[in-house]
């Protein structure tokens, strides 16, 4: 067993599986996987079984960023419903295993589609069945009940929309690394454009391809959804509004790698994939362009803070060298958005 992996200290991760984890089969073994440019994910195995373990990034931590125990108690409690996640295992909150608290779910078996290499591959119709499962595991997730399976002050659904522009407005004056005027022009837009809320639901908070693994014999079937680190109780819209963002080429240097859904003409265009949406859910998407640029802005926010630990030198993995240039152009396009 390797003593140490970057961030992770496997000598001090086996004695806390060796009381907390009965199912544990021998020595673990550790890797870093591909995905995710904030918390950091490994997949362990013990020869026998296989998890995989979350954890903060390196370096200074922002208020309300990266809670373990909000991502585990969000996947215990799906647990308890149809919606697709792994199997929560056990939540650490005491920093003094590992340095931070971590949560360790069931590794998941399928695909993960992590950029146009991937998809490419995939036939027109395996493309088209995938985009359909993603927009229907949505809707599910944002059928759920939150209040029976125990979430019900998981979040504060009313006023979701004025504080997520708050929130993240406040967010880029802990990371920004250079004053970009259009980031107060897309604030100032978004409040004027504010509309009712549509509704109060589960919010993954950070929905797209890369996030979900998908059934490894029917590109129809999301295996499990993961990533859940921003979940809360909001609107659902903020979810379709920030998928389509995904779904635009402009977001392929956020990810740092070739953009998805634009690989393969089987997939569905982001027009579609919000009519897939409403004929699933029933929701109306009117104001759909306001949430659109709740999304550009979010995402630019997002990716200034990895640029700045970037920079710092506080990342672990590639593709950051790519996220400087992705800001300006996601404020622009949420400004056109809104014209």
């Amino acid at each position: 067993m390797t003593a140490t992996i970057a961030g992770l200290d496997l000598v001090a991760l086996q004695r806390f599986f060796e009381t907390n984890v009965p199912d544990l089969a021998g020595p673990l073994e550790a890797s870093l996987m591909a995905g995710g440019k904030s918390n950091l994910t490994y997949r362990l195995g013990d020869g026998v079984h296989d998890w995989v373990l979350r954890r903060p990034p390196l370096g200074p931590l922002t208020p309300t960023a990266h809670d373990m125990s909000r991502e585990f108690r969000i996947v215990k409690a799906l647990n308890q419903t149809d919606v697709p996640a792994a199997e929560a295992v056990v939540l650490c909150e005491d920093e003094s295993v590992i340095g931070v608290p971590f949560a360790v779910v069931a590794f998941v078996a399928g695909r993960s589609l992590q950029d146009g290499n991937d998809t490419e591959k995939l036939t027109t119709a395996e493309a088209r069945d995938c985009s359909l499962a993603l927009v229907d595991a949505l809707a599910q997730l944002h059928a759920v009940p939150y209040a029976e399976v125990g979430l019900g002050e998981f979040g504060r659904p009313a006023g979701y929309l004025g504080r997520q522009v708050k929130r993240w407005r406040g967010q880029w004056d802990r990371v920004a690394t250079r004053e970009l005027d259009t980031l107060d022009q897309l604030r100032e837009a978004l409040e004027k454009a504010m509309p009712e809320q549509s509704g109060s639901t589960i919010v993954h908070g950070d929905y797209r391809l890369d996030n979900t693994i998908i059934d490894p014999t029917d590109f129809g079937r999301i295996a499990a959804i993961v990533d859940w680190e921003m979940a809360t109780l909001g609107d659902p819209l903020a979810d379709v509004g920030l998928l389509q963002v995904y779904w635009d080429p402009s977001s392929e240097p956020v990810l740092g790698v070739r953009h998805a859904p634009s690989a393969n003409p089987g997939f569905l265009s982001g027009d579609e994939i919000a009519d897939r949406y409403a004929a699933v859910t029933g929701r109306s998407l009117d104001n759909l362009a306001f949430y659109r640029a709740l999304g550009y802005f979010k995402l630019a926010v997002i990716a200034e803070g990895i640029h700045q630990r970037f920079l710092a030198g506080k990342t672990i993995g590639s593709g950051f060298d790519t996220l400087g240039s992705a800001v300006p152009l996601l404020l622009d396009r949420g400004l056109e958005t809104l014209a």
